[in-house]
């Protein structure tokens, strides 16, 4: 699995727990930190960390592969999981205005995540 596939993986687990706005930011030419950024919103503390853990458990599941580190777990208000290629950002509508993490990357080729076909059936 490429990082483009494990980046809509990723979203695709996001948009299970309800995630809202989630996008998908190609960083690899911009930066050495990763290939792909996920970010996405959640409207709760309890809603971020499903997400986040919707986003652990359907990786492991599917590739048999943990983050590398995990962040934000416990406060629920903005979970990072860094699968080093791959980083997934899951954040309060708050922290996400604050940290704007979308014009940080505004270098990198952003597009939004489109639901698959199989979730409107």
């Amino acid at each position: 699995m490429d990082s483009e596939q494990l980046a809509e993986l990723a979203a695709d687990a996001c948009d299970d727990r309800k995630a809202v706005d989630i996008q998908l930011i190609r960083v690899d030419e911009v930066s050495s930190l990763a290939d792909w950024m996920v970010i996405a919103g959640g409207q709760s503390d309890v809603q971020v960390k499903a997400i986040a853990r919707s986003v652990e458990d359907r990786i492991e599941q599917e590739i048999q592969r943990l983050p590398l580190r995990k962040e934000g777990l416990n406060e629920g208000r903005w979970a990072l999981l860094d699968y080093g290629e791959l980083i997934v950002h899951v954040l309060m509508p708050e922290e996400r205005r604050f940290y704007d993490l979308e014009a940080f990357w505004s270098h990198g080729e952003r597009r939004p995540y489109l639901a698959s076909s199989t979730a409107d059936a």
